[in-house]
């Protein structure tokens, strides 16, 4: 359940309730931050309730760092599946790693994925559920979708704990956010 109020977005998931500040981003106005990292309580109750929406035969999960790892973390021990995880930022111990551009639809900054050669390896041959925190444009999955597809994976869907805006992508989620608030007078 998602409801706004004057200065921020309330949102219940399995029993946990949270107030989402709003944030200024670019033009857009403001929009509601769901805040993952060091939110243990609402990332296991996020993560209980999308476990019944992950789609049969999906052998893998890939997320991004950083707000969804933690959700990807939990589904992986829920659902006994494993996870990869791409970065944003070139590591010095990572071999052959696969490079994706993501263009700055949402906020307005391109950035670069990062996908380890060994964690790539891991998806080949894999039916590969893309798992993130917000889904807005959903530049940033399609940027995923990519990593999969060049690790020898197949794309076995979209699963996000909140969708925001508008995509094209048939992405599966719990429940749909503002896509910006207006400042209050």
């Amino acid at each position: 359940m998602t409801s706004a109020k004057k200065d921020n977005v309330e949102i219940s998931v399995g029993g946990v309730t949270r107030q989402l500040t709003l944030v200024p981003v670019g033009q857009m106005g403001l929009v509601p931050l769901v805040e993952f990292l060091g939110d243990s309580q609402l990332t296991k109750a996020a993560a209980q309730a999308m476990l019944p929406l992950i789609p049969e035969g999906t052998e893998a999960l890939l997320t991004v760092v950083t707000n969804a790892l933690p959700l990807a973390h939990e589904l992986s021990d829920l659902s006994g599946l494993p996870y990869e995880v791409a970065r944003k930022k070139r590591r010095t111990y990572m071999q052959r790693p696969l490079i994706q551009e993501v263009p700055g639809l949402t906020l307005g900054v391109s950035e670069t994925l990062w996908l380890d050669g060994p964690h790539a390896e891991r998806l080949s041959g894999k039916k590969v559920l893309i798992v993130q925190d917000v889904i807005a444009s959903g530049a940033m999955a399609a940027a995923l979708a990519r990593l999969v597809e060049r690790s020898g994976g197949t794309v076995h869907g979209y699963l996000a704990a909140f969708k925001q805006g508008d995509t094209a992508l048939p992405i599966i989620y719990l429940q749909e956010l503002p896509k910006w608030v207006s400042p209050p007078a």
